[in-house]
């Protein structure tokens, strides 16, 4: 296991699914936490979850689409704890499904602006205190619909393909300075997002697991364990690589 004793780590889009994974994770490596989303309750579970195993956490509020609420995030928790190590910008929406003459302006500028958006403005806040430190690590979450087209979502996949390509050119930036950008790319995973996909539906979940040629859902826990994995010394030679954690999805 990556050992992050010492270290700060902040996770958006935290009250559930892989962004609480990810925070737990981070916490069972050793970091002190950062909890932040926009659901205050879920965001508070996760902080006493991690309080329960006997870690440190503290919940900070944001809309990552507001550039504010994130400058006040990021100060937060510098106030707090003094650095940021390691930032997992994880808060992103999955829009409304509809082929692109169906997807109304209104959802593709919310879709954007959350998943796209709101990650340049994590990273910008970031990368500013990370360059004072002279060190750290960022892994935005992405999606396989981020390598690859994905039928009926417009929105969504323009959204994660811009979330790589930002990846990539940050690493390239910042090569040289101390701090590693990388993104993850899941593949289906089983989460409260892929619930609101299926609405419940059986035959909708059995056909999403059949796109994965594992036969299975994915789990938050494994896509957290490669971005602990993203952000520790082990990763060290690792930066601008968008990494599929998706069952051989994109292998097809």
């Amino acid at each position: 296991m990556a050992d992050l004793s010492g270290k700060v780590a902040l996770v958006t889009g935290a009250s559930s699914g892989i962004g609480r994974e990810s925070a737990l994770a981070f916490a069972r490596a050793g970091a002190q936490v950062v909890v932040s989303d926009i659901d205050d309750a879920g965001g508070a579970e996760t902080v006493k979850m991690i309080k329960d195993m006997g870690g440190d956490a503290i919940f900070v509020k944001c809309n990552v689409a507001d550039q504010a609420d994130v400058k006040a995030l990021i100060a937060k928790t510098v106030e707090v704890y003094g650095r940021l190590d390691c930032a997992h910008n994880n808060a992103g929406i999955e829009g409304t499904p509809a082929p692109c003459l169906e997807c109304t302006e209104e959802n593709w500028d919310k879709t954007i602006a959350i998943n796209l958006t709101g990650v340049f403005y994590c990273c910008k806040a970031e990368l500013a205190v990370m360059l004072e430190q002279g060190s750290g690590a960022i892994v935005n979450t992405a999606s396989v619909a981020g390598l690859v087209g994905f039928g009926g979502i417009p929105a969504y996949t323009a959204s994660k393909h811009g979330v790589n390509g930002l990846t990539k050119n940050l690493a390239l930036d910042y090569a040289k300075t101390g701090i590693r950008v990388n993104s993850v790319c899941p593949g289906v995973i089983k989460t409260p997002m892929i619930d609101r996909f299926t609405g419940g539906d059986p035959a909708a979940l059995a056909a999403m697991e059949a796109t994965e040629p594992v036969g299975r859902l994915g789990l938050p826990s494994e896509i957290a364990d490669a971005v602990v994995y993203l952000c520790s010394d082990q990763a060290s030679f690792v930066t601008g690589i968008n990494m599929p954690v998706d069952g051989a999805f994109v292998a097809q």
